[in-house]
């Protein structure tokens, strides 16, 4: 790998020239996800240059810390650097054309879909028409609560299921004390069940607890210390999930070692979900759609990989949750990013519907 310089120039820093077979070696790569070569460059950009001119030229963006070359004798791919230059400067995006979008409208809002629906079926469609795997980060819990069960699990162990207004289910997973008998998790259930339906846990939390401390909840000692577990639990910002569909086709078109050392690596990423969802939630500071090319986001400095995220929001356009497609940093740009944008707007209208219904 050829030592980039220190200073990675602006396009008003490239002459027309190098602009020019910059912007073409890029939407190759994007194209083929190959090295490009001299004489690919000379057929495709038009120009009357000959090979040595454009070798010349290359190794001018090589040295700027633009462009790459894997292996002495084979051709030239964008650097990171130099693909956050594309992107920002060169890159053209138009608006998804009619057909699209009202195929992800039919494919993600089909009849009778619940909130858990619209996001699965979101995550799996961003990974089929992005080639990467596509992330959605479920809204925050506030929708009001219909149900609460606790299902005993393994000694020491208990399912805590919660049931929102909107049909959406939510399973965690609780420590209980050994030998917790099955009757104070009937009653622990029942009691909250009473207290959350039609209200959210922010709402009830406070005055649940404060009902125990009191002794004024009928509860024996077992059901009341489950509940006050649960409570604490729930409340502490872990009532959010990461669905993440499409990681198989991380793995196609690997012709490389290093390529399947990159997925594993990947893989071991997405494995750190609370750190996804906190990249997801970095969307919620812009008001579109985000895009991370490689080292520009610590999580993924090591695989290199792509990350193309957009907030979606509801009616009153206060943002509720985040979806993205994380992919190689051959991702075709130009298609995925609207296809991110119109998705979100597309999940944040439905999830916000459904919500009203319920």
């Amino acid at each position: 790998m050829n030592e980039v310089s220190r200073h990675s120039p602006s396009l008003a820093e490239l002459d027309t020239r190098s602009r020019e077979l910059f912007r073409e070696l890029v939407e190759a790569y994007l194209d083929t996800g190959e090295p490009v070569g001299s004489r690919t460059l000379s057929r495709r950009s038009g120009l009357a240059l000959s090979p040595a001119s454009i070798r010349n030229t290359l190794a001018d963006l090589v040295s700027a810390g633009l462009l790459s070359a894997p292996h002495a004798s084979a051709g030239r791919m964008p650097t990171h650097r130099g693909l956050r230059l594309f992107v920002d400067g060169l890159l053209q995006v138009g608006e998804l054309g009619r057909e699209e979008r009202e195929a992800i409208e039919a494919r993600v809002g089909a009849a009778g879909r619940r909130v858990g629906d619209v996001l699965n079926e979101a995550s799996s469609m961003l990974s089929g028409l992005a080639g990467g795997a596509g992330l959605v980060a479920s809204p925050a819990q506030d929708a009001p609560l219909r149900h609460v069960e606790f299902v005993p699990l393994s000694p020491g162990e208990v399912l805590a299921v919660l049931v929102s207004a909107d049909g959406t289910v939510e399973n965690r997973l609780m420590t209980a004390p050994p030998g917790l008998p099955a009757a104070a998790l009937t009653e622990a259930g029942n009691y909250l069940s009473a207290r959350l339906r039609g209200r959210t846990l922010a709402e009830a939390v406070e005055e649940i607890g404060r009902e125990i401390a009191e002794r004024r909840a009928q509860l024996d000692e077992a059901a009341a210390a489950l509940v006050e577990s649960g409570l604490a639990d729930w409340s502490g910002g872990g009532d959010r999930t990461l669905i993440v569909r499409g990681q198989a086709r991380l793995l196609e078109n690997l012709d490389a070692a290093e390529d399947l050392e990159r997925i594993r690596l990947l893989f071991e990423d997405i494995e750190r979900k609370a750190d996804i969802l906190s990249l997801l939630d970095e969307a919620r500071s812009g008001q579109g759609v985000r895009l991370f090319i490689g080292s520009e986001n610590s999580l993924f400095s090591l695989s290199g990989s792509s990350v193309i995220v957009a907030p979606y929001r509801n009616r009153e356009n206060r943002i509720i949750g985040a979806l993205g497609v994380i992919g190689p940093t051959r991702l075709n740009y130009a298609r995925v990013i609207p296809l991110v944008d119109y998705t979100a707007r597309v999940v944040g209208r439905l999830v916000d519907a459904e919500r009203s219904r319920s």
